[in-house]
């Protein structure tokens, strides 16, 4: 993959970088600096591209009695 290739990154992703970009163009940075900005702003949120899912954990069994029991009186 070549560098500046968006493929790895989510629809979400590409959204996300496209209103982050209008935002700067509209505070006045040139194209390529909002362009530039907006995927670093992603990145550093999201870090980076298309992520694996995490893998599923089972559930840890509860425990039926406290921890520490109150004493009744």
């Amino acid at each position: 993959m070549p560098r500046g290739d968006k493929s790895a990154y989510t629809a979400r992703q590409k959204r996300k970088a496209a209103h982050i970009e209008g935002s700067y163009e509209e505070r006045g940075l040139s194209e390529r600096e909002a362009e530039r900005r907006a995927w670093a702003t992603v990145n550093k949120q999201d870090g980076g591209g298309r992520k694996k899912a995490a893998p599923k954990r089972r559930k840890a069994a509860r425990r039926k009695t406290p921890a520490r029991k109150r004493a009744r009186g």
